[in-house]
């Protein structure tokens, strides 16, 4: 087989030939080994690997299948962000604080892929306790862009997007508490989903700093694989106090078949009414990508949603602070110089924060969601950037320019912590290149309406091939590449 056959085919293509018996699990397992082998050193994506251990998974899916078991997964592989739990392997969140820890059972999320016979192919790199917007730490380094080693593929979730663009593997399992997985897919070119809070049960695993905010995340190379990755992790446990009880309805696989509803309001929100800075040439090729929906007979209005006056860039950050803070700030004494300088501040920052900020931040966050809650009354989906800017180098922060004027440290951020403050549906699909890097288009939804949001993902994503597949050059397509 060549080089780059299995690696182009969809996880749904590759599950059936396993599960039909034209292919084994344990040649697919030899192949995605072979290629991390060749090309994860110069991406440093995947932090924990061992193709034996990879090998050894698959054969077993491989006598599953032979004793009639129905998989339907079988011998897909997928990567654990490295804030997940994978038993009885070494798992760190990023941190030299952890850097001994094995995991003493599966997380939630990754039990549940091994029991449908998806094969795990290995850890990858985040930021230290998944609190930073790039993926870097003092225990594995930086995770290298796929396409630019130069750049980075962002954060928390970077390694997991760096690997799957790479075809190291066909899907991912990440986090997202503020922008986790979507921004990461939106850099590297892939279909990244924050589903409803509740949904993907997390019952155990590290403790969270952003409690009640982060979810699982789902990676995938187009909207199909990732609804079929969601329908499959989508359950109630009622060991997770977030879980709630779910209906078939809210399944999104069997929605992407259906014919788009011509009925739908749509609201295009290009700085999402708080003024967000955006790069001129992103905020262009979003335009043009909405405008050719527009064409396409969308009903999209331009509208904003009315954010309370504090709802701004990251205006929640003071609960991670605090979370932090409550969770490794005791460390700071022992082992400062064992973490990494920016979560040392962001701890620092915890320390002052009181009680009643925390209280005052908490009712920030009702207000911010019964706002979004009054935007769906009027409106069935929301389209904003997932992110204001393409990758930027691997040594910053974040760009220090967005939009011609100066940036902090966590402007590349700002258009996804919102969404998950309500605890909403949000999902980056992608909508062209702007100086021959990717960005994102971001869909956000009513909670619960996570198939209404993969749905309307899977038909930007199908415009966007349409138009990428040779419309006239004069044709609102074309724009797509800059």
């Amino acid at each position: 087989m060549s080089e780059g056959t299995m690696a182009s085919w969809t996880a749904r293509e590759l599950a059936a030939r396993v599960c039909a018996g034209a292919l084994k699990a344990a040649e697919v397992a030899r192949f995605f080994i072979a290629r991390v082998e060749r090309l994860n050193p110069g991406l440093n994506a995947i932090v924990q690997f061992d193709a034996r251990l990879v090998l050894e998974e698959a054969e077993a899916v491989d006598r599953r299948l032979a004793d009639g078991e129905a998989l339907p997964m079988a011998g897909v592989p997928f990567t654990v962000k490295d804030n997940l739990w994978v038993g009885g392997r070494r798992v760190s969140q990023g941190s030299r604080l952890f850097d001994g820890f094995v995991a003493p059972r599966d997380g939630w999320a990754v039990a549940r892929l091994r029991s449908h016979g998806a094969v795990m192919l290995g850890i990858t790199n985040c930021s230290e306790f998944a609190c930073k917007g790039v993926s870097s730490n003092l225990l594995y380094g930086a995770t290298r862009h796929p396409m630019d080693p130069s750049l980075t593929p962002g954060g928390s979730s970077g390694g997991a997007a760096s690997a799957l663009a790479a075809s190291l593997g066909l899907l991912a399992l990440g986090t997202d508490a503020g922008g986790s997985t979507r921004r990461p897919a939106a850099h590297c070119g892939l279909v990244g989903l924050k589903p409803s809070a509740g949904l993907i049960p997390h019952p155990w695993g590290f403790p969270e700093p952003n409690y009640g905010l982060s979810v699982i995340g789902a990676l995938a190379r187009n909207v199909a694989d990732c609804a079929w990755l969601y329908d499959h992790l989508l359950a109630y446990d009622a060991g997770d106090p977030a879980a709630v009880p779910i209906a078939v309805a809210l399944q999104a696989g069997h929605a992407l078949a259906m014919p788009f509803p011509a009925s739908l309001r749509i609201a295009w929100s290009p700085r999402l009414g708080c003024d967000f800075a955006v790069d001129e040439d992103v905020l262009q090729t979003l335009q043009q990508r909405v405008d050719a929906l527009r064409a396409a007979g969308w009903k999209i209005d331009d509208a904003d949603p009315a954010w309370p006056a504090e709802a701004r860039e990251y205006p929640l950050l003071a609960l991670q602070q605090a979370g932090l803070h409550a969770l490794y700030g005791h460390r700071l004494a022992d082992a400062r110089d064992r973490i990494d300088p920016d979560l040392v501040a962001q701890i620092d920052a915890g320390a002052a924060i009181t009680p009643g900020d925390v209280a005052q931040a908490l009712r920030l966050r009702e207000r911010i969601g019964a706002s979004l809650l009054r935007f769906f009354e009027r409106f069935d989906l929301l389209l904003c950037p997932t992110a204001p800017v393409t990758a930027w180098p691997i040594d910053q922060l974040g760009p220090a320019v967005i939009g011609g004027s100066p940036a902090g440290p966590r402007g590349h951020a700002a258009f996804t912590p919102l969404f998950n403050y309500c605890g909403m549906p949000a999902c980056s699909v992608p909508a062209g290149l702007v100086r021959g890097l990717p960005v994102g288009l971001q869909i956000v939804g009513p909670r619960f309406e996570d198939a209404r949001v993969l749905r309307c993902a899977a038909q930007v994503e199908a415009s966007q091939t349409h138009c990428a597949l040779g419309r006239s050059p004069r044709s609102s397509c074309t724009s797509e590449i800059q």
